[in-house]
């Protein structure tokens, strides 16, 4: 186990943990901690966005300038009085240190990016392609010669701490994986707990739930499982019918538990196939341990949502300020997020959307004077409608500008894909399945909040209404109609009032009607819950068509991601306050309902733990278990030597002994999740044509018209082998058991031009001599 890499990369960490402070005071000036949690992700942005602006000149030059602008940014602040809460910083530091040093354990007992199972060979191979990269784009290691067509920021950010630490790519992927869940976890504990101090509770206790559902807890599915197990079978059958899922794994015994049935619980059917789609959460994506941008991207957008979270609490008298987050800061993180995965970057405009039309500011007032004047409007309908219209037009603004900002990424690197429109839909048991724990607290908070609004009548309109049209959707087939319609109006009222009785005086909320009762009001952790329900809601009706998966099953894979996060803080904070809010006159709080709301409480994390529980167990001490407890470590490709040992020592003398790209000719990866084109994934080297995986992003016809290339290299005759070797640059031939198994006679080894460069037996390198040929 590499104990001074952990140490080195912890130390690294906590160090621009320290040195970020002082900008997320600056940002977050009414956050109960300062920031603190938040200040690891806002220092790496400011190094991200002048790397990748520089380096598309020189990426070494925009590194090192982004960490000079970060710690001239820190050193400048402090000098002119910003203090560092030292408090803060160690209870930070602490829950960082913990998360890093659990999935460390993770991965030390798993490190290997095997080719199965997730998108390890693609991951790894970009860690390695920027590795060794000069400037920006990459190059695309199964695309030779061309810029990757893939959102690589965030490996771009892996790559940049391992030439920051000195450390071997194979080390540095894990250490940067852990280090990414540690700010997904620190993240979500500083801003829960500013949700559950913003309503007078405990910062500690609603961090804690927020630290807990986003870093262990899981979907109801393996406690649905378990439960089906304990049950008679009559009863056992009829529950797993109802939450649409077979009586297997889990559901016969923990001895049949696997981790990776959980995130495949919803079931789409397409021309009578049924297929799982793809619902994963943070807990399984970082135990499977794919270094992949859905994850990479989460503190990056707790960034946004922190952004918009102090956008929410800054009053409308402070128009400089706001105006500053709007213009200055969202949009270059909108264009970071745009390039480490850019299935995050609209999200940030619903969420700006709904942060500005629900805040206690007006968005008009962003607006110039004299425009906004113009905009006053004396009817509340008017003044709805002219709030959301203005907060559309700035949400509008962010992501123009975000454009802007990550410009060199949508010229260059993006590829095109297409919407599409009614997809087959998710059941209520599915849905409940994956997302009914967080249901579980939402129903309770939005009740304790709007019942005392409604008179009786009032009350029994509105639950007659809501049976009505959840009972109409489920009919008719749109059951997420009824699972997240009655939270999004229910939300949207309680924010707004529509009705005119509350007003927002100072960001905080008060009524002649309610007086105090209010004092406890909705925040901005029911935006959270509005904008997960919409990302919900979207997903049923329409999708991303594209090569990554059936039909909708890649776009609920990157935005239920988003979902878990998003829902996870406004849980934390929510739950804390349901379970510690003492106010004796506000409906479902307080007196008997406190005692409901614990038992609640312990119910959900027992639930939502029966997967980490068991996932874990497996991981470290089950059968499965590798490499064991004797032999950790963190090296990702310790695997090959023991796998595959016939190729490894080829693999590494190419890694150690070919400097730069060059490019590589082997056997194309046309059957993908296999042992196939490991010299250009492991070493960064591109091929001419890897992975089938370039259709998606190129076209049938690029990646074909390529592979019959490489054959032709392969096996032609003389002349157009030497045009082609010549087209492509190849300067190295890799012929492994792969390249013979392929091709049957292999003719490119017999021209004058291609000699032994490297012979170990089961594997031969051949140099290219270009200008021989």
């Amino acid at each position: 186990m590499e104990y001074g890499l952990v140490a080195l990369w912890l130390l690294v960490y906590l160090t621009l943990l320290l040195v970020g402070m002082p900008l997320a005071r600056q940002l977050f000036p009414r956050f109960d901690d300062s920031g603190a949690a938040l200040a690891l992700p806002t220092g790496l942005a400011v190094v991200w966005i002048v790397a990748y602006l520089v380096g598309h000149v020189s990426l070494t030059a925009g590194f090192w300038l982004g960490l000079v602008v970060l710690v001239g940014l820190s050193v400048a602040l402090s000098s002119r009085g910003t203090e560092i809460d030292r408090g803060a910083f160690l209870e930070v530091a602490l829950v960082f240190t913990a998360a890093f040093a659990l999935l460390v354990a993770v991965r030390a007992f798993d490190p290997a990016v095997h080719p199965g199972g997730g998108e390890k060979f693609l991951d790894f191979g970009l860690l390695k392609s920027l590795v060794r990269a000069d400037t920006l784009p990459p190059e695309d290691v199964w695309f030779a010669n061309t810029p990757v067509k893939y959102y690589y920021g965030g490996h771009l950010l892996a790559a940049l701490l391992t030439k920051l630490t000195g450390t071997p790519a194979r080390f540095g992927y894990n250490l940067a994986l852990s280090g990414f869940y540690a700010m997904l976890v620190t993240g979500v504990y500083g801003l829960a707990g500013t949700i559950a101090a913003s309503g007078g509770v405990s910062r500690r206790v609603g961090g804690a739930f927020g630290a807990f559902f986003v870093g262990l807890a899981s979907n109801l599915t393996s406690a649905g499982r378990l439960l089906v197990w304990l049950a008679p079978d009559s009863v056992g059958a009829a529950l797993a019918s109802w939450f649409g899922f077979e009586v297997k794994r889990l559901a016969l015994g923990p001895e049949h538990f696997h981790y990776w049935t959980a995130s495949r619980v919803i079931v789409d059917t397409y021309d009578g196939d049924e297929i799982a789609m793809i619902n994963e959460f943070p807990l399984f994506a970082w135990l499977n341990g794919d270094l992949h941008a859905h994850m990479m991207s989460t503190p990056f957008l707790l960034l946004v949502v922190g952004l918009l979270f102090s956008y929410f609490l800054t009053p409308e008298s402070e128009l400089r300020r706001r105006r500053i987050l709007v213009v200055g800061l969202l949009p270059p993180l909108a264009g970071l997020l745009a390039v480490v995965n850019t299935w995050s970057f609209p999200t940030v405009g619903g969420l700006a959307v709904l942060t500005f039309a629900l805040a206690p500011a007006t968005p008009g007032s962003l607006f110039p004077a004299q425009i906004a004047a113009r905009l006053q409007s004396r009817t509340w309908y008017g003044r709805e409608g002219t709030r959301l219209a203005s907060a559309l037009v700035f949400a509008g603004i962010v992501i123009l500008l975000g454009l802007v900002w990550s410009l060199p990424f949508w010229l260059g690197t993006a590829s095109g894909r297409s919407i599409a429109l009614f997809p087959d839909r998710s059941s209520m048991g599915e849905l409940l399945a994956v997302h009914g724990a967080f249901l579980a607290v939402f129903v309770p908070y939005v009740l304790r909040h709007a019942l005392p609004a409604l008179s009786a009548t009032w009350q029994r309109w509105a639950l007659g209404g809501v049976v009505a049209v959840s009972a109409l959707a489920w009919i008719g087939g749109a059951a997420v109609v009824a699972f997240v319609g009655p939270l999004l109006a229910a939300g949207w009222l309680l924010l707004r009032d529509a009705d005119g009785t509350v007003a927002f005086d100072g960001g905080e909320r008060t009524s002649p009607a309610l007086g105090d009762r209010f004092r406890d009001a909705v925040g901005f952790e029911t935006v959270l819950v509005l904008a997960g329900a919409g990302l919900v809601l979207i997903v049923e009706f329409a999708y991303v068509h594209e090569q990554a998966g059936p039909w909708r099953m890649n776009t609920m894979f990157k935005t239920y991601m988003q979902v878990w996060i998003l829902w996870a803080v406004a849980a934390g904070g929510m739950l804390a306050r349901l379970v510690y809010n003492h106010s004796p006159d506000l409906a479902l709080s307080g007196g008997r309902w406190r005692p409901a709301f614990r038992v609640l409480a312990a119910l959900l994390v027992v639930s939502t733990s029966v997967y980490g529980a068991l996932a874990l167990s497996n991981h470290f001490s089950g059968p499965g278990a590798h490499p064991g407890p004797d032999e950790a470590t963190l090296d990702a490709t310790a695997f090959v030597w023991t796998d595959h040992p016939e190729e490894a020592a080829a693999i590494a003398w190419l890694d150690r002994n070919v400097e730069g790209q060059p490019t590589l000719l082997s056997a194309p990866g046309v059957r993908i999740y296999r042992w196939t084109n490991p010299a250009s994934s492991l070493t960064g080297i591109p091929a001419v044509a890897g992975w089938i995986h370039e259709i998606g992003y190129r076209g049938r016809d690029a990646y074909f018209g390529r592979v019959e290339d490489v054959e032709t290299m392969f096996t032609g005759e003389d002349e157009r082998q030497r045009v082609l070797l010549s087209e492509y640059e190849v300067e190295y031939v890799y012929v492994g058991p792969a390249e013979r198994d392929r091709y049957e006679e292999i003719t490119v080894t017999e021209l004058e031009s291609v000699t032994v460069a490297k012979d170990f037996g089961s594997v031969t390198i051949y140099r290219v001599d270009q200008s021989a040929l």
